[in-house]
């Protein structure tokens, strides 16, 4: 049976990766931050007890920041494959605390390298290694974005993921590790979180049809991004680690849409046409720099790892409005979208 680690389980791309997996026959362990309160939410689903036989899902407490522990669960997990998707991934907030950014996202993935590094010289047991690079490394790079285009990150998200880029670059360089680099442009579902641009949109006009807000405020509508549907991307992850050989490759649907037309295409889902009188321009909102235009070039991917995205970008906006208005009890526009 394959063993595989899962960092971030709990966020939206962990979710549907442990669901890939266990269907595939892994035995899945997540790493997941210690908290008051549950944050389980996403893997409920496929969660159960560990008491009961069969179990193959492991919930394990542990945080990117903390080497020590993080070793400790490799050395006793014995795993075939890790995937790091953990890490302070909001770009808006890397403006606000960098430190914490740069230490988890970062410094986390270099914990991990060197864990595992270190394991295998210890065990002879070959442990492969995803990283989930981003979209945000090009920043201000021109379109479209390859393998081959030249970092240029603009926030602290984007310094960070490239520093974990060339890190797991290095460790493969250096000590034959297989590490690869999945540089995902944006992927949404109607698991991301709420408070991702594209959710804040769904969620916030669900709640204006609910009668609980007037306004949804937003900041540069003129941002464009390449989005795609997240439990797609998670089949890409998988399927770099059954390579021969590591690489790393980026992952999109070549297609690109600006904030604008997302808003657009969300309020057109549910029969508004004149969104301007419901959202408001809000200067917070903005960052201190902005990436502007990303755009995949995955034609690579689409080469070695025979990957491409099928679900459309009206698709995604209808598949998470439908989903948040079911949400707050909004039957009857529910119904109305067809995916």
């Amino acid at each position: 049976m394959k063993i595989a680690i899962i960092t971030g389980i709990t966020g939206q791309d962990g979710s549907y990766l442990a669901e890939l997996l266990l269907k595939k026959g892994y035995d899945v362990h997540g790493i997941i931050r210690r908290a008051s309160t549950f944050n389980t939410s996403r893997i409920d689903e496929i969660y159960r007890d560990p008491h009961v036989d069969g179990s193959r899902l492991h919930l394990h407490y542990g945080d990117l920041a903390d080497a020590n522990t993080i070793r400790k669960l490799i050395y006793e997990i014995k795993p075939t494959e890790i995937y790091n998707l953990g890490a302070q991934s909001h770009v808006r907030v890397s403006f606000d605390i960098p430190e914490y950014t740069a230490n988890v996202t970062g410094l986390g993935a270099l914990r991990l390298l060197e864990a595992i590094k270190d394991y295998q010289q210890d065990t002879g047991r070959k442990v492969k290694f995803y990283q989930a690079s981003s979209s945000e490394m090009f920043g201000a790079a021109p379109a479209p974005q390859s393998e081959k285009t030249a970092f240029h990150p603009r926030s602290p998200y984007g310094v960070a993921k490239v520093f974990a880029f060339d890190t797991v670059r290095n460790y493969r360089e250096a000590y034959g590790l297989f590490a690869v680099n999945g540089i995902l442009f944006n992927h949404e579902s109607e698991r991301r979180g709420e408070t991702f641009v594209t959710r804040k949109i769904t969620r916030g006009v669900a709640r204006i049809l609910a009668g609980l807000d007037k306004k949804l405020y937003l900041g540069n509508l003129n941002a464009r991004r390449d989005w795609g549907y997240a439990p797609e991307y998670v089949e890409a992850m998988y399927r770099m680690l059954q390579q021969t050989k590591p690489d790393d490759y980026v992952i999109g649907t070549g297609e690109s849409h600006s904030v604008k037309e997302f808003v657009e295409a969300v309020f057109k889902s549910v029969g508004i046409t004149n969104w301007k009188k419901y959202v408001s321009i809000d200067p917070h909102y903005y960052r201190p720099s902005e990436v502007e235009y990303l755009l995949a070039d995955a034609s690579k991917a689409r080469r070695a790892l025979k990957w491409r995205s099928k679900v459309s970008f009206a698709s995604l906006v209808k598949r998470m409005m439908k989903h948040d208005l079911e949400v707050y009890g909004l039957s009857d526009y529910a119904k109305k979208i067809k995916v």
